[in-house]
């Protein structure tokens, strides 16, 4: 009888638990994917040309990719009332490796985001479907 009651008890907390794992990953799926796309440098940049002088950027799978440079973005923490993620950057490129934090803000006033870097901030236009 209690042999009963401990299995079907550690059954229900086994269920609570993985339900409570699940639901701690969506946040997780959401924040990655936010920031997701290609943006343009400049206004009249090529969308084609990511990671190029005077192309574009692109955000995917938490790997920014920016002109010879490519950073993994770890360590996602949402600002708090604001559309806008913190990242540990763990960038590589022209040789070197480097970490830095970088903020990431979706653009109010339309489909663009900020990038804020210690001491430097830039806001990036989205390409649109058919540009890249």
């Amino acid at each position: 009888m209690i042999c009963n009651t401990v299995l079907r008890n550690s059954g229900v907390l086994m269920k609570n638990l993985l339900l409570a794992l699940a639901a701690s990953a969506l946040p997780l799926t959401a924040i990655a994917d936010t920031f997701d796309g290609v943006y343009k440098q400049t206004a009249n940049a090529e969308c084609s040309l990511v990671g190029a002088d005077g192309g574009s950027l692109k955000i995917e799978n938490n790997i920014f990719y920016g002109v010879e440079v490519e950073c993994r973005m770890t360590g996602a923490i949402d600002v708090v009332d604001m559309e806008a993620t913190l990242y540990d950057m763990q960038c590589i490129g022209e040789g070197s490796t480097w970490s830095e934090r970088a903020m990431l803000m979706a653009d109010a006033e339309g489909d663009g985001i900020y990038m804020i870097w210690d001491g430097y901030a830039f806001r990036y236009d989205r390409c649109e479907a058919g540009e890249f």
